[in-house]
């Protein structure tokens, strides 16, 4: 899973959102590392759709311009799961490498 998907997946895991709702809760959500541009993000929003794990929740035409919204499925639900588990074990073998990790006294690895 793409860290743009595990981000999307993680915004709609709140609640439904529409696109600009969603780049901005991406942002908040990876502290500013990932910057979803719009098109990006309609391309990842139709990979998930077509994989079942995200799904058009409504429609709503605000200032003139239809909004739609988007929703996590159960599936998505729990690929979100899985992928945040996956995550977690390997932070965890790299937090446990480090343990016994030194530099060298140059600075550089060993």
């Amino acid at each position: 899973m793409t860290e743009a998907a595990f981000f999307v997946l993680t915004a709609l895991a709140g609640a439904p959102c529409h696109g600009y709702g969603i780049v901005s809760e991406v942002q908040e959500l990876s502290q500013g590392r990932v910057h979803l541009k719009v098109g990006t993000l309609y391309g990842v929003l139709d990979r998930l759709v077509a994989d079942g794990l995200v799904e058009l929740d409504r429609e709503e035409v605000q200032q003139g311009r239809l909004r739609r919204y988007y929703r996590l499925t159960d599936s998505g639900g729990r690929a979100l799961a899985e992928e945040a588990d996956r995550q977690v074990a390997n932070a965890r073998a790299a937090t446990e490498r480090l343990g016994v990790w030194r530099p060298a006294a140059d600075g550089g690895a060993a």
